[in-house]
C-alpha cells in the first residue's frame, strides 16, 4: 500500500492473510486444552514449538494479544481475567514496599479499593490529587512518587488530564506512568504514543462490545517494563480462557465502526440534554463547553458513549424515579456494549478525599447503538416522570 492502513483495516487484515498451506478459518479456532503433547522427550521444553502448557495461551489468545499491541502502538500486550486485573497487575509488578503511587481522586472505585486496602497493607502509599487539578498541580504531586496512575477522562466526573505533558514530566522525574484507557478503548487515544509507559483497558467494554465476557488488556512500549509485567502474570497465574479470547477477538474486528457510532449518538444525546431544564451539567468531553473539551479536542481522535449528567435542583428520590421510568436504558453497571445503560452514581462521590460539589444527583449514561432519537424520547418521558415524583 502507498499509505499506512487505517485502524479499520489494521484490525481486520490479519484475518485475511493467506494461509501458508491448505485452508484456514478467518479467525483462529478455539483450542480448549490444558496439556499439550510433544513428539519426543527432547522437545518437552522446546519453546520453538509454541507454549509448553496451555496456560500460556494458544492461537486465539496470541492473535488477540498481537492485535491489541498493534492497536495500542506497543511492543507487546497481555490479556488478564478482568479489566480491574489489568490495572492492578502493573502496580503489583512495578511497586515495592515504601513506594508511593499518585492517582486522581476520581479514580475508578475498585482501583481505589485495591490501592487503599491491598497495596496499603503491603507498605505502598497512595496520594490522591484533586480530580480537577491543573497540569502543574499534578506534576507537583509527583515529588517522591514511584508511579502515576492516570484516568482520562476520570471516572464519573470526566475530568481530563493533559497526558502528553504529564507523562513527559513524569519521565523526567523517573516516575512510571500507567493509564486506564478504557474510555478510549485503545483507539480514540493511544497513551503509549503520548509517552505513557503502560496502557490498560477493560476489554469487557468496547473491545468485546457485547456485554458477554470479562477481560482486560495491558500494553507496553518498553520491553523492560513488559518483562516485569509478564513476570507478575506468570508468577500469579493470571491468564484467560480461549472461549473469552475468541469472543473478544471477534468484537475487536468491528471496534472502529461501533465506537464511532457510539460517539455520534452520544454527542446528539448530550446536546439534547444540555438544553433540558432538569439538567445542570452534562459531563462529556466531546461536548463543547463541557469539562475537558479543550484537551479532548487537541489529543483525541474519537470518543466513547459514556457521559455524566448532573441533575438540576432534584432530589435523590426524583433521580431514582427518572431511572425507573426509563424503558430503553438498562439499569446496570459496566458499559461499552451495544446496549444503553443508566446508573445513579451520587453515592460513589462520598469516597473522594476532595469534594466534588455538584448541584444535584449524578446520573451516568452509556449511549448504545439504538437509534439516538428513540433514546432521547425515552429520556424525555423519564425526566418528566422524575420531575413529578
Amino acid at each position: 500500500m502507498s499509505r499506512p492502513p487505517s485502524d479499520r483495516t489494521r484490525l481486520i487484515r490479519s484475518a485475511t492473510r493467506k494461509p501458508t498451506q491448505g485452508r484456514r478459518p478467518v479467525n483462529p479456532p478455539i483450542e480448549r486444552a490444558s496439556t499439550l503433547l510433544n513428539p519426543s522427550a527432547s522437545t518437552l521444553r522446546d519453546p520453538s514449538l509454541g507454549p509448553v502448557y496451555a496456560i500460556d495461551g494458544m492461537a486465539v489468545q496470541q492473535e488477540l494479544r498481537a492485535l491489541i499491541a498493534e492497536m495500542e502502538g506497543g511492543s507487546d500486550a497481555w490479556l488478564t481475567p478482568t479489566g480491574l486485573a489489568a490495572v492492578t497487575i502493573p502496580v503489583l509488578a512495578l511497586m515495592r514496599p515504601g513506594d508511593t503511587v499518585v492517582a486522581t481522586d476520581a479514580i475508578y472505585g475498585p482501583s481505589r479499593r485495591f490501592l487503599d486496602r491491598y497495596m496499603a497493607a503491603r507498605g505502598v502509599t497512595t496520594r490522591y490529587h484533586p480530580a480537577d487539578a491543573t497540569t502543574d498541580q499534578i506534576i507537583a504531586a509527583l515529588d517522591g512518587a514511584k508511579l502515576l496512575l492516570m484516568e482520562s477522562p476520570a471516572s464519573l466526573t470526566f475530568e481530563m488530564i493533559d497526558v502528553p505533558a504529564v507523562a513527559a514530566a513524569a519521565r523526567d522525574r523517573r516516575v512510571l506512568t500507567v493509564m486506564d484507557n478504557t474510555w478510549s478503548a485503545g483507539l480514540a487515544f493511544r497513551p503509549l504514543t503520548h509517552g505513557v509507559d503502560v496502557s490498560v483497558q477493560a476489554v469487557s467494554k468496547y473491545a468485546a462490545g457485547h456485554s458477554d465476557l470479562l477481560m482486560g488488556a495491558i500494553a507496553v512500549a518498553d520491553p523492560r517494563i513488559g518483562k516485569a509485567i509478564h513476570g507478575a502474570i506468570e508468577d500469579m497465574g493470571w491468564h484467560t480462557a480461549p472461549d473469552e479470547a475468541w469472543l473478544a477477538l471477534r468484537g475487536l474486528r468491528t471496534l472502529p465502526l461501533r465506537l464511532a457510532e457510539h460517539a455520534r449518538s452520544a454527542l446528539k444525546v448530550a446536546q439534547w440534554l444540555q438544553g433540558r431544564p432538569e439538567v445542570a451539567r452534562v459531563l462529556y468531553p466531546p461536548l463543547p463547553g463541557s469539562v475537558g473539551h479543550d484537551i479532548w479536542s487537541h489529543d483525541y481522535a474519537g470518543a466513547a458513549g459514556l457521559m455524566g449528567v448532573v441533575l438540576n435542583d432534584s432530589s435523590e428520590v426524583q433521580a431514582e424515579a427518572m431511572l425507573d421510568a426509563l424503558t430503553l436504558f438498562g439499569l446496570g453497571y459496566s458499559w461499552g456494549g451495544f446496549e444503553s445503560l443508566a446508573t445513579h452514581e451520587t453515592h460513589q462521590l462520598a469516597i473522594r478525599r476532595h469534594a466534588a460539589p455538584l448541584p444535584g444527583p449524578l446520573i451516568r449514561l452509556h449511549i448504545g447503538l439504538e437509534d439516538p432519537d428513540d433514546l432521547i424520547a425515552d429520556l424525555d418521558q423519564a425526566m418528566m416522570t422524575g420531575r413529578a415524583a
